[in-house]
C-alpha cells in the first residue's frame, strides 16, 4: 500500500499537468505551442540544466559512467530497432528514430526528479543532453538521409550542459544573486514541458493504431530491459540505475512527429506512436517505478 501511494505521488503530478494541457486545447483555448516551446527550450530548460549540474553533488566518476551507459543504450536500441523494423517490415525512416529516442525531456526529467530527487534530476539531465545531441545528428540522418549536426552547436540546451559540466568539474559557482535568478527561471521548465506535451497529444491525429500499440509495447519492454542490463554492466548505483531505466522506457517524443512531418516520412503513423505510447505510459511507467523504488 505504501509503495502504491509513493508511485501515485510521483506520477500523478506529471500526468495531471499533461492532462491540463490536453483539456485546455480540447476546450478550445489558445495555446501558442511554438512560442511556449521556444521559451522553454531557449531559456527555462537551459537554466534548469546549468543550475542542476553546477549544484550537483554527484560523484564525477558516477556521472561519467552514466553518460557512457546512456550512449551505449542508444546504440543498443538502434540495433534492436533495425531488427524490429526488418522483422515487422516497417519503414525504417518512419519507425526507427521513434524506437530509439524517448521523451527524456517532457516526461523523463519530471519523473526522475520526483522519483529520485536532486540526484535523479542530475542524471536525467545528462540523459537529455545525450539524447538531444544524438537526435540532432543521427536521428535527423535516419529520417532525412542527412545530418544536421551544425544545429547542435546552436542549441542553448547543449551549451548549458557543457557550461554546467565545466562548473561542476571545476567546483565553480555563480554569484548567489545570479544563481537565484537562474534557478527561478529554470523552475518554469517542468510545468511548461508537461503542459505542452498535453497540448501536443491533444492536437495529434493517431494513425495505424494497431501497429502503434504493438510498437509501443515492444519499445517499452526492450528499452526497459536494455536499461536494466546496462545499469548492471556499468555498475551504476541504485539512483543512476533507476533514472537510466526510467529514461529509456519513456514514450515516443513529440519531436519524432515534427521530424517526420518536416522530412516527409509517414507523419500520421508517427503521430499514432506518440499518442498511443504516451497514453500507455500512464499505466506502464507507474508499474516500472514500483519495481525501481
Amino acid at each position: 500500500m505504501n509503495l502504491a501511494l509513493t508511485v501515485l505521488e510521483i506520477t500523478a503530478p506529471v500526468f495531471l499537468l499533461a492532462m491540463a494541457g490536453f483539456i485546455w486545447v480540447k476546450l478550445g483555448f489558445e495555446y501558442r505551442t511554438q512560442f511556449v516551446t521556444r521559451l522553454a527550450m531557449t531559456l527555462a530548460v537551459p537554466c534548469l540544466i546549468f543550475t542542476a549540474l553546477m549544484k550537483s553533488e554527484l560523484d564525477k566518476g558516477a556521472l561519467s559512467a552514466f553518460m557512457l551507459a546512456a550512449l551505449a543504450g542508444h546504440a543498443v536500441l538502434a540495433g534492436a530497432g533495425e531488427i524490429a523494423c526488418r522483422m515487422a517490415h516497417l519503414d525504417r525512416r518512419t519507425y526507427l528514430a521513434p524506437f530509439i529516442f524517448g521523451n527524456t525531456g517532457n516526461l523523463g526529467i519530471p519523473l526522475s526528479m520526483f522519483a529520485f530527487g536532486e540526484a535523479g534530476l542530475g542524471y536525467a539531465i545528462v540523459m537529455l543532453a545525450v539524447s538531444a545531441i544524438l537526435s540532432f545528428t543521427y536521428g535527423i540522418y535516419l529520417v532525412a538521409g542527412r545530418s544536421a549536426g551544425s544545429k547542435v552547436i546552436r542549441e542553448p540546451m547543449v551549451w548549458a550542459t557543457l557550461l554546467g559540466g565545466l562548473f561542476l568539474w571545476q567546483d565553480w559557482e555563480t554569484p548567489r544573486f545570479l544563481t537565484n535568478a537562474l534557478e527561478l527561471t529554470g523552475q518554469m521548465a517542468v510545468p511548461l514541458m508537461l503542459i505542452t506535451l498535453g497540448t501536443a497529444v491533444a492536437r495529434l491525429t493517431p494513425g495505424k493504431t494497431g501497429t502503434a500499440i504493438a510498437f509501443s509495447l515492444v519499445k517499452f519492454l526492450i528499452s526497459a530491459a536494455a536499461g536494466w542490463a546496462l545499469a548492471f554492466a556499468f555498475g551504476l548505483d541504485p539512483t543512476a540505475s533507476g533514472v537510466l531505466i526510467l529514461q529509456f522506457a519513456t514514450p515516443v517524443a513529440v519531436t519524432a512527429y515534427l521530424l517526420a512531418e518536416k522530412f516527409e516520412a509517414d507523419s500520421s503513423a508517427v503521430a499514432g506512436l506518440v499518442v498511443v505510447s504516451t497514453l500507455m505510459s500512464a499505466a506502464l511507467l507507474p508499474l516500472l517505478l514500483s519495481r525501481l523504488l
